[in-house]
């Protein structure tokens, strides 16, 4: 894809340097999966505790998760994590990586994990669809445009 201008404030390069490392990525995933304590989402990824709690200080920090008190009988309070409305935004894209690497790294064992509808139990698909509701069945179909917010390098 080749872009006829480039811009100083790419979304792509923002959203990176918010998720764009491997622990982020396995902490959203739990978060998505329901799991909310530091305890569980550390036995679960295997993150190293002092990286686990620098991962979720900064994605509190960027409004993706919200801390929530909460105290078990006997135990001191501590904080559980949830998705705020910003960090469920990110579903689409966990989704979209999930189904590349099912795609392009699993053998002939197939998925680990398919994701499904609740109400009817069909596979859950991603598509792209433009305003007018046409079907983009891929990166051929479209074309990039400066935005409103666009700030435009100088050649």
């Amino acid at each position: 894809m080749s872009f006829p201008f480039r811009v100083n404030n790419c979304s792509i390069e923002r959203t990176l340097d918010i998720v764009g490392e491997k622990w982020t990525f396995l902490v959203l995933r739990e978060a998505f999966s329901g799991v909310r304590r530091f305890a569980d989402m550390q036995a679960i990824t295997g993150a190293p505790r002092q990286v686990l709690s620098a991962r979720l200080a900064r994605l509190v920090d960027e409004g993706l998760l919200r801390k929530e008190p909460y105290r078990e009988p006997g135990q001191r309070q501590r904080d559980e994590y949830r998705l705020t409305e910003k960090g469920r935004d990110l579903y689409p894209l966990l989704v979209a990586l999930m189904h590349w690497g099912d795609k392009h790294l699993t053998g002939e064992e197939g998925a680990p994990v398919l994701l499904t509808h609740r109400d009817c139990g069909a596979p859950i698909e991603q598509h792209f669809r433009c305003a007018a509701g046409h079907d983009v069945p891929g990166p051929r179909e479209v074309t990039p445009v400066p935005g409103d917010g666009a700030e435009l390098r100088s050649a």
